[in-house]
């Protein structure tokens, strides 16, 4: 990743394209199963289980990210893994559905040749999802994360837990099962999509341009800035017409009134704010610079503190690294009649150190920040008419 800000754009790959999004290629990508950097250390079912329902999360992207001039983080990738349950998402603040892990490796590895790689695809007939990694370790079938355990009855098939086991069974294994007869791995082939997995795109990353207006970053605790909504002319009219709603505003103190307007305003102008940023580029669902420009926030609300954000476990401060933008929802085909997977943006915060002794999975620190609820325009609507 270059300095400034970069952002990130989804891009569906085309059937004969998917060889990009595998391990050996360094991908930066959303859904589908984790093309993992590392084959040892990852992160083991209990890790990547909701914080709130502790069902399997899915993974939801990874970011390749290695550190100019850090040889122990030649290569380095972040992931993210998501709780599928609309519910979990209610509550904002820290981790609750959300999970990130990052993981290095140098450029002398027992993975990876020193080169890179090929910019064409692989010879023959594109593989299926890999059962193992090259160290070993199963993989399962359903959510591509480690599988250490086993169908009781084939004790072929991987599975991460008993949840996904029940999915594989109903979803076809039950027919597959005992079936391998000569080890025809083909019997139980493992499909490269299913229900559980949220749809594969791959992440393309360029610089933002200065298009906005050097001045446009107004402090949001300066109040002159703000557009006087507590001055609406319409507002006797639209109070008198609410009845009792009416009446309890005129219960309310003068100090009161004024604070509630201040808060409104305030409000009004850092989402106005955001979308100015993010105008010129409606569709960015990545922005990514570490240690640099912070986090461009959706509301005054839920804003982490210093003390909010915990240190590595190595002792060294965590710093901004990327963030994830609502526009990624539209891609990920959540919506649903009831309630829907929703944020206003995700924050992942990483070691300043990018510590790395081994080559373990780290689990990093993600912040889940929703629009308030003076936000009156809907996220997902603002940038389908701003890409049109």
């Amino acid at each position: 990743m270059a300095a400034g800000v970069e952002l990130g754009f989804a891009a569906a790959a085309g059937p004969g394209e998917a060889w990009r999004l595998r391990s050996p290629y360094f991908p930066s990508k959303v859904g589908g199963r984790p093309a993992w950097l590392g084959e040892a250390g990852l992160p083991g079912p209990a890790a990547l289980r909701c914080g709130r329902c502790q069902q399997p999360c899915a993974f939801l992207l990874q970011l390749y990210a290695p550190l100019p001039g850090r040889p122990d983080a030649f290569h380095r990738t972040l992931f993210v893994f998501a709780c599928r349950r609309a519910a979990c998402y209610r509550l904002p603040g820290p981790r609750g559905p959300l999970c990130v892990f990052r993981n290095q490796l140098p450029r002398r590895n027992g993975t990876y040749p020193e080169e890179p790689p090929p910019e064409e695809p692989p010879p023959g007939a594109a593989a299926a999802p890999p059962r193992r990694l090259g160290g070993g370790a199963a993989l399962c079938r359903v959510c591509g994360c480690l599988g250490p355990r086993a169908c009781g009855r084939c004790r072929r098939a991987a599975y991460c837990g008993p949840e996904h086991q029940a999915l594989d069974w109903r979803w076809g294994h039950r027919r597959a099962c005992g079936q391998h007869a000569g080890g025809d791995d083909s019997v139980d082939a493992i499909p490269e999509h299913n229900e559980f997995l949220f749809p594969e795109y791959e992440i393309l990353i360029e610089p933002e341009e200065p298009e906005f207006p050097a001045d446009s970053s107004v402090d949001p605790s300066d109040e002159q800035g703000a557009v006087d909504t507590s001055k609406d002319p319409k507002e006797p009219e639209e109070l008198g017409a609410t009845g009792s709603a009416g009446e309890a505003f005129q219960s309310l103190d003068e100090e009161t009134l004024e604070a509630m307007a201040k808060h409104e305003t305030k409000e009004d102008k850092i989402f106005q704010m955001f979308k100015e940023r993010i105008a010129a580029e409606p569709e960015q669902i990545i922005r990514y610079c570490r240690g640099g420009e912070g986090p461009i926030w959706v509301s005054g609300e839920n804003i982490p503190e210093e003390k909010d954000i915990p240190n590595c476990s190595c002792g060294a401060k965590r710093i901004f690294e990327f963030q994830i933008m609502p526009q990624l929802l539209n891609h990920l085909q959540v919506d649903s009649l009831g309630e829907s997977i929703d944020w206003g943006t995700l924050v992942a915060y990483t070691c300043a150190d990018s510590c790395g002794e081994g080559s373990e999975y780290r689990e990093e620190f993600i912040w889940k920040q929703d629009f308030s609820a003076g936000s009156i325009e809907l996220p997902s609507s603002y940038y389908a008419e701003s890409s049109k």
